[in-house]
């Protein structure tokens, strides 16, 4: 099996894992709030849903999808809430979750049966096809998350969360780009420990910038899920302690993040 196969076998296993989330919800449950602010459970889905078509679009017809990085481009801190905002305006929860999961099944398809060597043209730099089903099962984990602490549900941390990680290391200059600093020259080693006990590590063994802590918790850092205090990742040195301060997985302007448990339950 293809390293593309693999991903996309594991973005639709993690695809599956969401949908059997929502897929039982009623009304009220789709316009229950989730730790995004302003967005709903539907919202969530209604974001993977758009962002599924668009990345369709790419690989289908990348010059049409040209128009959508204009789109972007003219209101970049607002057009992915406009867009989630439109799509919950347009359908009805049952018909949502329908469209959501006949536009993943064409997006995996078509990743599937693209020619290797296949370049999809996105926000940023075109991706691999692999790096396509990466970022997509990234964003589909970050989402589903989102829905999982609004239902109240804790989900058993998997394999796939390699991916998830993946996108957190290599996305370390790109955190400090969009804010507009200057990355460090150096490599930074990062050691991961997974459930099972296994480490999973990046970076030059001696690196003095080191980072630490279980897999689970760096994904939700770096996907900006929880917020550090709450989180066991460490850091060793002044430029490793930067980068988990403004770590980010997905593209995009710096995003809000999330509060300290403490403060969000002082709230209530």
């Amino acid at each position: 099996m293809s390293a593309a196969a693999a991903v996309i076998d594991d973005l639709r296993d993690e695809s599956d894992e969401l949908d059997a989330l929502v897929g039982a919800l009623d009304g009220p449950g789709w316009r229950g709030p989730t730790p995004a602010e302003r967005w709903t459970v539907a919202h969530q889905i209604a974001h993977l849903h758009w962002t599924d078509e668009v990345a369709l679009l790419a690989a289908t017809e990348p010059d049409r999808f040209g128009d959508e990085v204009t789109r972007a481009l003219a209101a970049p801190e607002s057009f992915v809430d406009e867009a989630a905002d439109a799509v919950v305006a347009a359908h009805a929860p049952d018909a949502l979750l329908a469209r959501w999961r006949e536009a993943r099944r064409r997006l995996h398809e078509v990743l599937r049966n693209a020619p290797a060597g296949t370049r999809v043209p996105w926000y940023g730099p075109p991706m691999s096809v692999a790096s396509m089903a990466t970022a997509r099962l990234m964003e589909t984990w970050a989402h589903g998350q989102d829905v999982a602490d609004a239902l109240g549900v804790t989900r058993a941390p998997t394999t796939r969360l390699r991916h998830v990680a993946r996108i957190g290391v290599r996305s370390r200059d790109y955190a400090y780009a969009v804010r507009g600093i200057t990355a460090p020259e150096e490599e930074f080693r990062v050691e991961l420990h997974t459930p099972e006990g296994e480490v999973i590590v990046y970076g030059p063994q001696g690196a003095p910038q080191r980072v630490t802590g279980p897999l689970l918790d760096f994904c939700l850092l770096v996907t900006q899920r929880a917020h550090r205090s709450d989180l066991a990742v460490t850091a060793e040195g002044r430029a490793a302690d930067q980068w988990l301060g403004i770590a980010q997985a997905f593209a995009g302007p710096p995003g809000p993040g999330r509060l300290p448990r403490a403060e969000r339950d002082g709230d209530r």
